[in-house]
């Protein structure tokens, strides 16, 4: 699993550095501007491994809030509030990417591949081919498939803690999860043979 681990901490650099432990904040006032702090990154970041393009993250992010803002008051204590917030973003996501397939493919700009940070020429074509590859297997996967990858694999969360977020039997998670990287694992196996210099991306 290091070649994944590495893609996907290539193919996503803001994401390893910005990252907190994801784990469920402790109990947190449920105001919409406590939950806003506390779970924007992690909205974010579900949003864009959920599929949508970096070029509409932030705009898909802000809706998630829009609905938070309006449904907030429905939320209910005894779940998580990161699984409540886990399934608006997945939808949200759904809508985006339904949206993309209507309009055709969209062109994204050379800067929304890369970090913001200097990097040099070639660090910065690595990682946009590394981004690139993950998103593209990303799109392989049917969606149950993928919410868990993105949430064990970007995330970091265990699969007990993702049975929980998603109310599904852990055998299902697990099960769900071991396709998924066998998919991966032949995916970066076919990259390698087609493209050797991808092995040191």
């Amino acid at each position: 699993m290091d070649d994944m681990n590495a893609l996907a901490s290539e193919a996503h650099p803001e994401l390893a550095a910005a990252a907190e432990p994801n784990r469920e904040s402790p109990a947190i006032p449920l105001t919409f501007e406590a939950v806003y702090q506390a779970n924007f990154d992690f909205v974010w970041r579900s949003v864009r491994g959920l599929g949508v393009a970096a070029a509409a993250v932030d705009d898909a992010t802000q809706d998630v809030f829009v609905v938070v803002h309006r449904r907030l008051h429905e939320f209910e204590a005894r779940a998580h509030i990161r699984s409540w917030l886990f399934g608006i973003a997945l939808r949200v996501a759904r809508d985006y990417r339904r949206s993309v397939r209507r309009k055709g493919p969209q062109v994204q700009l050379p800067e929304t591949l890369c970090s913001s940070q200097a990097a040099s020429p070639f660090d910065t074509t690595a990682r946009a081919q590394a981004l690139r590859f993950v998103e593209a297997f990303l799109d392989t996967l049917n969606d149950d498939k993928r919410v868990v990858f993105v949430l064990a694999e970007l995330e970091q969360l265990r699969p007990p803690e993702i049975a929980e977020m998603l109310e599904l039997n852990l055998n299902t998670v697990y099960s769900r999860l071991r396709a998924a990287r066998l998919e991966f694992a032949q995916a970066v196996a076919d990259r390698a043979a087609t493209d050797p210099g991808a092995r040191h991306e």
